[in-house]
């Protein structure tokens, strides 16, 4: 599965169970980690863990493998590998408080914002 598919099949995952500020960074140009970041906010432990479980699931459908996750039991934020693209799913105060928009975002073309 290309980085590109990848991401819109987690992002549609994040819209289907309601995340909130879906956001995309390309970061090719910035690391060899990974081609993309996806950032959404969950409104509660509950919420994020679902997102999370929603977006393996659906990569899964497609025939892909969620490399490994964190986070799951604190559910403040949890870490999706799927290799060529990272979700991030965290509680409000996470997100404000890491701000990976501007440590990674600032010289990243965004996409699908």
């Amino acid at each position: 599965m290309s980085p590109e598919h990848l991401q819109e099949v987690a992002r549609g995952a994040l819209e289907e169970l309601k995340a909130i500020d879906i956001r995309s960074l390309d970061v090719r140009e910035l690391t060899t980690v990974t081609d993309y970041m996806l950032l959404a906010t969950g409104t509660s432990g509950r919420h994020v863990r679902a997102l999370a479980d929603e977006v393996a699931e659906q990569v899964r459908t497609q025939g892909g493998r969620p490399l490994g996750t964190e986070g799951l039991d604190s559910a403040e934020w949890v870490l999706i590998d799927l290799g060529d693209v990272l979700v991030h799913i965290m509680q409000r105060e996470a997100r404000e408080f890491y701000d990976l928009e501007k440590l990674w975002g600032e010289s990243a073309p965004q996409g699908g914002g």
